[in-house]
């Protein structure tokens, strides 16, 4: 900063830097410049050249010319005057030096505000560089994510409309499979009937062989004629060759057809169930299980209607007998077996439990109600007879169930479904064949 000062005549004119245009006015007339340094301003004096005073001296003279004729003390005065003046003007420009420091000063610290500004304001301009080059990364990031999610997109709907394509497929064949199910099926019971046929006329002939004429012609009469209460009865009256008898159904005249074991443990067994080749379905209805269905010469269940009609007259004993795939047989005896009627859903009543099937009763005690696919009256929150197959006394799905799934040789194991006595052969085994029969206690 630089600051000029002017004199004349004991007057002192100040001007800042910058009024340039002054300074070379005063140059030109002829001024002569006397410059200080002091600290980081300098300071010009500019003094009258004693030509450009002359008029001034004249007049100074002039004056004392006229004054001649004053003392000394008038100009002792006018030069103490002239003393005071300049010690004023001294004065004054010791407050101008002292204003200029503090300009100077404030100036400095502008300066550092200036500075320190402009350092923050490089530094904000860092930082958005920063953050626009982070915001540039992001949303190539973003880019390239929105990229991989679209092509994933893409594979995840070529891949639905390839399993819609693959279940539409398997639709088909489902749809194919279950029309030739149906089909074999329809030959299947055709099957049935013919083997059906077959076996009751190869059986009247081994009857009619093995009997004596007088004899043959005794028991065809008898069984044509003649019907029971059941195969005990007929024992007693004579016919004591196993076969398919006509009974009675209690208190009614409607008769049934039925198979009498006329040779085990002294015969007179009504058989009222039996598996052996699987040719029968037992999954059946609660209605076809109180009527009972199948072929008495081979599969069938007699029907709980008449059971517990006929149980219920006096008291029977039941014997289940039951064979492995490895040659093995066993069987277990109660005593004392009813079926109530079919209001408290032909609850199953045994007692007395002996034989070779396992020391625990297979079939859960005290007596549980019969369950088929359609009518859910077991123990359990889900439905055995579904879940299992057949009709049963499940309990809750119970260590017993002769009238599952029937699996053949080396297809038996683990099936859960099948024909089981878990007391012998454990819950997954299916076994080959059963038979459950019934005859007086008292026979």
């Amino acid at each position: 900063m630089q600051v000029t000062v002017y004199f004349c005549l004991g007057f002192c004119i100040f001007l800042a830097s910058g009024y340039n245009s002054f300074s070379k006015t005063m140059e030109t007339m002829g001024k002569k410049q006397y410059q200080v340094q002091h600290g980081s301003c300098s300071y010009t004096f500019l003094l009258p050249e004693a030509d450009n005073c002359r008029s001034s001296a004249s007049y100074v003279s002039n004056a004392v010319q006229r004054d001649a004729p004053l003392d000394y003390d008038d100009s002792v005065q006018r030069l103490q005057l002239l003393e005071n003046i300049m010690e004023n003007n001294t004065q004054w420009l010791m407050k101008v030096l002292n204003q200029t420091t503090r300009l100077e000063l404030q100036l400095l610290e502008h300066s550092l505000s200036t500075n320190k500004l402009e350092r923050q304001i490089s530094d904000q301009t860092n930082e958005i560089t920063k953050l626009q080059e982070k915001n540039s990364f992001l949303e190539k990031r973003v880019l390239e994510m929105e990229d991989k999610h679209t092509l994933q997109l893409k594979s995840i709907k070529d891949e639905k409309d390839q399993l819609q394509v693959l279940v539409a497929r398997q639709n088909s064949i489902i749809e194919e499979l279950e029309k030739q199910l149906v089909t074999a099926t329809v030959n299947n019971s055709v099957l049935q009937k013919q083997q059906h046929d077959l076996m009751e006329t190869v059986h009247n002939l081994l009857t009619m062989i093995s009997t004596p004429n007088s004899a043959k012609n005794n028991f065809i009469a008898k069984e044509e004629q003649i019907s029971f209460k059941d195969c005990a009865e007929a024992f007693k009256s004579g016919l004591t060759t196993s076969g398919i008898y006509t009974l009675t159904v209690p208190n009614t005249a409607q008769e049934k057809k039925a198979y009498c074991d006329m040779e085990t443990g002294g015969g007179g067994w009504t058989i009222i169930q039996r598996r052996e080749d699987g040719s029968v379905d037992f999954h059946r209805t609660w209605k076809e299980y109180k009527m009972g269905f199948g072929d008495p010469a081979g599969e069938y269940w007699l029907g709980n209607e008449f059971v517990s009609q006929l149980t219920n007259q006096k008291r029977y004993v039941l014997k289940i007998q039951l064979k492995d795939w490895e040659g093995n047989e066993a069987y277990s005896l109660y005593d004392h077996f009813s079926l109530a009627n079919e209001e408290l859903k032909y609850r199953i009543y045994l007692k007395g439990l002996t034989g070779t099937a396992g020391k625990i009763s297979s079939i859960s005690q005290p007596g549980n109600d019969f369950s088929t696919k359609d009518a859910d009256n077991d123990k359990c929150i889900c439905k055995c007879s579904q879940m299992l197959t057949g009709g049963w006394w499940f309990d809750a799905c119970g260590p017993s169930n002769l009238n599952g799934m029937y699996y053949p040789l080396r297809q038996n194991n683990n099936k859960f479904n099948g024909i089981k006595w878990y007391y012998w052969k454990g819950s997954g085994y299916s076994l080959k064949g059963t038979i459950m029969m019934i005859r007086p206690a008292d026979f």
